[in-house]
């Protein structure tokens, strides 16, 4: 994947209806406008380009606020830019709507694991149709051929029981839910995940567990990670590239262990040094 200029704005309004009120105000009393205002607006994303390489995984780090979840919604299409391109394949996905992208045969190249497993998941479908829910919709007929040995399959590939298959969410822990929504996202076969802080929910031992299955995921499938995260230590463990994001920019960007040891910018050195202590358990998790 390749990203270049990426640039999100959201319209900033007034609280109170203060927009409409001047509006009201000008219509009334016949104040001519000096000027035309110019629209307010925040830019989330602003201007930023990276690449992503085959089988490589890149974190996407920064503190909240900074941009990093808005730029993973952008380039999974969930939403549409402002400016910018976004290819994949040598296909241009930003020329394609979001809200028609989840529909079309590119959407089966990238899929995302969500943050919250229980948020992410449709409380109606069992463990089993969640799963099938994206071969269902996207895989063809052949997809759905020997559908229940292909979930049952997935499902030994994330280390969920098979025998669980018919709970549905409210029924299975947060390292189970963790574990359908992974399977659920390598059902059509991607070859680009976007992992927005998906451990973050998590129990602590729970979380090194689902490390090491997407670090396994990672080696046995060939993906690529774009891993969204806050936590420094998780990151210096499962990416080989890292890009430091602060108010909608890259700050920083190289490899992880070289960047994380010596940063170069003021903002990710504050983030190293806010790092309370390396985690153990997560050097067992990979």
């Amino acid at each position: 994947m390749v990203v270049t200029n990426l640039v999100k704005e959201f319209p900033i309004r007034e609280a109170g209806g203060g927009d409409r009120m001047r509006r009201l105000f000008t219509m009334r009393h016949a104040v001519p406008p000096e000027k035309e205002e110019v629209p307010r607006v925040f830019r989330a994303v602003d201007n930023i380009s990276f690449e992503v390489r085959e089988g490589e995984s890149i974190g996407l780090v920064g503190e909240s606020g900074c941009g990093k979840s808005t730029a993973s919604r952008l380039i999974t299409r969930l939403l549409d830019p402002t400016g910018g391109t976004i290819e994949f394949d040598g296909i241009a996905l930003h020329g394609i709507p979001a809200w028609s992208f989840a529909r079309r045969p590119e959407r089966s190249l990238i899929q995302m694991v969500f943050q919250d497993p229980t948020e992410s998941l449709n409380p109606r479908f069992s463990a089993f149709d969640a799963i099938a829910d994206p071969l269902r919709r996207l895989g063809g007929e052949r997809a759905k051929e020997n559908l229940g040995e292909r979930i049952e399959g997935l499902a030994r590939m994330v280390g969920l029981p098979t025998d669980l298959l018919t709970r549905f969410p409210h029924q299975l822990s947060g390292g189970q839910k963790a574990r359908v929504g992974i399977a659920r996202a390598i059902a059509l076969e991607p070859r680009l995940l976007v992992l927005d802080e998906p451990t973050s929910a998590l129990d602590v031992s729970v979380q090194a567990v689902i490390l090491r299955l997407l670090d396994r995921l990672r080696s046995q499938l060939g993906l690529s990670y774009v891993f969204v995260s806050h936590d420094l230590n998780v990151v210096r463990l499962l990416c080989d590239r890292v890009i430091v994001m602060n108010r909608g920019r890259i700050v920083e960007t190289g490899p992880a262990a070289e960047l994380l040891a010596n940063p170069s910018e003021d903002y990710t050195r504050a983030l190293v040094e806010a790092i309370p202590h390396f985690r153990p358990e997560l050097r067992e998790a990979v």
